[in-house]
Parts: structure tokens; sequence; C-alpha cells
């Protein structure tokens, strides 16, 4: 029997949508305010899950404990109170979109879960808007 357990976070962070290589006009067109030259932020909420079977030992699926201290080391130290586009290198080539940034959260997890249980993050950029990636 599998059983799914999650873990909420959050961290705020600043970001800007645009292309290097296109000109004002179809950045604005594209991303609106989000191509924001100086930048905007968002108070960012996560839930990472991971589903597998029931450890009969301990009775997890997963400690929560590990989980709580892994999303802290390696996502709220890395992403909390930064400028995505500037200080965090995965988004030096890639736009920081709450898309990319889900990809960027699972693919920084997924090492550090065992591979015979599933991992999901979802990614809540406004308490309306948000976005789910399974890997």
């Amino acid at each position: 029997m599998k059983v799914k357990v999650s873990r909420k976070a959050h961290f705020n962070a600043a970001h800007r949508l645009y292309r290097k290589e296109w000109d004002d006009t179809k950045n604005y067109a594209i991303f609106g305010k989000c191509n924001n030259p100086n930048y905007h932020g968002h108070n960012y909420e996560l839930i990472v899950s991971v589903t597998g079977e029931i450890d009969q030992e301990t009775g997890f699926v997963v400690d929560m404990k590990i989980l709580k201290d892994l999303i802290r080391s390696k996502i709220e130290d890395a992403l909390d109170h930064k400028n995505l586009n500037v200080e965090v290198p995965e988004f030096k080539s890639l736009i920081p979109t709450a898309e990319n940034i889900a990809i960027v959260i699972y693919n920084k997890l997924r090492p550090h879960v065992d591979s015979n249980k599933e991992l999901e993050v979802v990614l809540y950029e406004t308490p309306r808007n948000f976005v789910t990636y399974k890997g």
C-alpha cells in the first residue's frame, strides 16, 4: 500500500521574466508586468510530497524531520530572499518561471529521496497560480 506524505515550506524571492535576445516590446508583449527591469517578488509556497510504501519498522514513508531539513538546506537556503535571475546559478540561462522553478526544486531534491519513492513538487507563486511537477 502506497501513502503520500507532504511537507509545506515557503520562501520569498524576486525575479524577472525576459529573454535577452528579445527587444523590450516583445518581452513586454509576452511577459507583461513580470518583465519589470527592476524585478518583482513573490511569497512562494511549496509543497513537497513523497509517495511510497510504509516502512514496517518505523511506520514512515519518509521521516518528516529529514524531509524538513532537506527542504531547508537544498531549497530554502538556496532560494529564500534571493534575486533568482542574478543569485541562483540554475537561472543564469533559464527563465525563472514558476514551471522552471518547480523543476529546479525537484532536481535539487530528487537525488536525496530514495529512488523507490515518488517525488512531487507543488509550487504556489500566488494563492491562485501554482504548478505541479512529478519528474
